[in-house]
C-alpha cells in the first residue's frame, strides 16, 4: 500500500536571517496491527523503533494503532500527535516533530475497497502545518491508502491519490523524473533485503512506501535526497523491525525574495484560506484598498489588487456584518504593519482587532483590543523586484475572521 506523503504545499514564511535551511523527514510504517492480525513482531519491535526515531526531525508513521504507547516511550520528539485509537477505531497515522505545528487534522477517504480489510479501520490523510524555523513553515500530509492489487483497489487508490497532487521522490531522484511504464516489469523490492545489499541496490527497486514533495511561490525545496533507512532498523539477527521499509530524506527549503507569509492569529476554526494560489502565482499585483468589517469582533476582510497590466481582483475572507472601514492607498502607499488581536467567543478563539499601517501613517482598524495581540512587520531583507508591502491574507474564517495573517509582497 502506499502509505505516507510528505507535501510543501501552501508553505508560510516569516522573516528571519536564516533563509535557508535542511530538515530530515521520516516515513515508516510501524506494523502496529494487534499481534494476531500483524505481519510484524510489534510487541517486540515498537519499543526498539521508538528508541531509534531520534535523528529525524519530522516522522510521518502508519499502522500505529495498538501500540501506540510503545512506540512513543523512549521518544523525545517535542511535539506529537494524540493517538486516534486502535483498530477499528484508529486511522494509525500520527506525526513526531522537532517542530510546532498548528491546524492538524484526521480526514478518511473518499472512497475504499473492502477486499483486504480497508475499509475496517478510518483510513485516510492528516495534515498539519510546521514551523521549521522563523522563516519557514511546511505542510505535512500523512497518508494511508487502499492496499491490493484487483481493480477495485486500483481506482480506490487512485481516487485516494486524486486528493492530493505531489512529487514522487523515488521517481525524481532514483528513476531521474522517469515513470516506469504502465505494465512494464515490476521493480518491486524483494523483503527482506539479503544481508549486505548495497545503499544503491536499497533504492534502485520500489517500495510501496512514498516520499512526495512540492514546493510553493513562498517557500522553494531546490534540493532532496532520497534513501531507503533499512539498516538502521533492524533488530540484532538484522531482521526488519516492521514489515515494510523506512524511507528517508533531508529536503533543503529556500524562502522566497518574493512572497512572505506572516504568523497568524486566532485559533483553529473555521475554514482554511490562503490567497497565495489564487493572486501570488503568477505576477505579483500591488495592493489598492482595503475594508475591514468589524464590531467587538472582526467580521470580515475585503481587499483589492491591482495588477502590472491594469487588471484588479477583489478577494473577501470572512463575513459582512459589523461596520465597514475603508482605506484606499495613495501612489506609492503600501501597508508595512498589521496588528491583531484574538480572544475567545462561545469557546471559540476569534480575532478581535485588526489594524494596518502603511508608510504614510495611516491606519485601517476595526474590533476591539485584547490581551492576545501580535504585529507582524515587513521582512528585513531586500525583497526581489520592489520594496515589500501587504499583497494578500492567510487564516480561517467562517461568517466572521477566525485566523488572520499577512502575506507580503516585494512588489512596490
Amino acid at each position: 500500500m502506499i502509505s505516507w506523503a510528505f507535501l510543501a504545499l501552501s508553505i508560510r514564511a516569516a522573516f528571519a536571517a536564516q533563509v535557508v535551511g535542511d530538515l530530515t523527514v521520516l516515513s515508516y510504517n510501524v506494523a502496529g496491527l494487534p499481534e494476531i492480525l500483524s505481519s510484524g513482531n510489534p510487541a517486540t519491535n515498537t519499543p526498539l523503533i521508538s528508541a531509534r526515531l531520534g535523528p529525524y526531525n519530522i516522522i510521518n508513521v502508519q499502522e500505529d494503532f495498538n501500540y501506540h504507547a510503545a512506540l512513543y516511550a523512549s521518544d523525545n520528539h517535542a511535539h506529537r500527535t494524540p493517538t486516534s485509537g486502535g483498530v477499528p477505531f484508529g486511522s494509525g497515522l500520527n506525526t513526531l516533530s522537532d517542530f510546532p505545528y498548528i491546524d492538524f487534522e484526521r480526514k478518511t477517504w473518499d472512497n475504499c475497497n473492502s477486499n483486504g480489510g480497508d475499509c475496517l479501520t478510518p483510513k485516510g490523510f492528516t495534515f498539519m502545518r510546521v514551523r521549521v524555523s522563523e522563516g519557514a513553515w511546511i505542510d505535512v500530509y500523512n497518508l494511508h491508502t487502499d492496499a491490493g492489487s484487483d481493480s477495485g483497489d486500483i481506482n480506490a487508490r487512485a481516487s485516494n491519490m486524486a486528493q492530493v497532487s505531489t512529487t514522487d521522490l523515488w521517481v525524481s531522484n532514483v528513476r531521474g523524473g522517469v515513470v516506469p511504464a504502465s505494465g512494464s516489469a515490476s521493480l518491486t523490492c524483494p523483503f527482506p533485503f539479503a544481508a549486505g545489499t548495497s545503499e544503491a541496490a536499497l533504492v534502485a527497486c520500489e517500495v510501496v512506501d512514498k516520499i512526495f514533495i512540492r514546493g510553493s511561490p513562498a517557500v522553494g525545496l531546490p534540493a532532496a535526497t532520497f534513501r531507503n533507512a533499512h539498516y538502521s532498523f533492524v533488530d540484532s539477527a538484522g531482521a526488519p523491525l516492521s514489515d515494510h521499509y523506512p524511507l528517508t530524506s533531508t529536503l533543503t527549503w529556500r524562502i522566497s525574495s518574493s512572497v512572505r507569509l506572516g504568523d497568524p492569529i486566532g485559533g483553529p476554526h473555521g475554514d482554511p484560506f490562503n490567497d497565495i494560489p489564487a493572486l501570488l502565482s503568477g505576477t505579483l499585483p500591488q495592493l489598492t484598498s482595503i475594508t475591514i468589517r468589524g464590531g467587538n469582533r472582526i467580521d470580515g476582510i475585503s481587499f483589492i489588487v491591482r495588477y502590472p497590466n491594469g487588471a484588479t481582483t477583489t478577494t473577501t475572507h470572512g463575513g459582512s456584518g459589523g461596520n465597514a472601514n475603508t482605506l484606499n492607498l495613495n501612489s506609492g502607499e503600501r501597508v508595512t504593519s498589521v496588528f491583531a488581536c484574538s480572544a475567545k467567543y462561545n469557546d471559540s478563539t476569534r480575532v478581535f482587532h485588526l489594524r494596518l499601517t502603511t508608510n504614510q501613517g495611516r491606519t485601517v482598524q476595526a474590533g476591539s483590543t485584547t490581551s492576545d495581540c501580535l504585529t507582524n512587520n515587513l521582512p528585513s531583507d531586500a525583497g526581489s523586484g520592489g520594496a515589500w508591502g501587504l499583497v494578500a491574507f492567510w487564516g480561517r474564517d467562517g461568517n466572521e475572521i477566525d485566523r488572520v495573517a499577512p502575506i507580503w509582497g516585494a512588489v512596490y
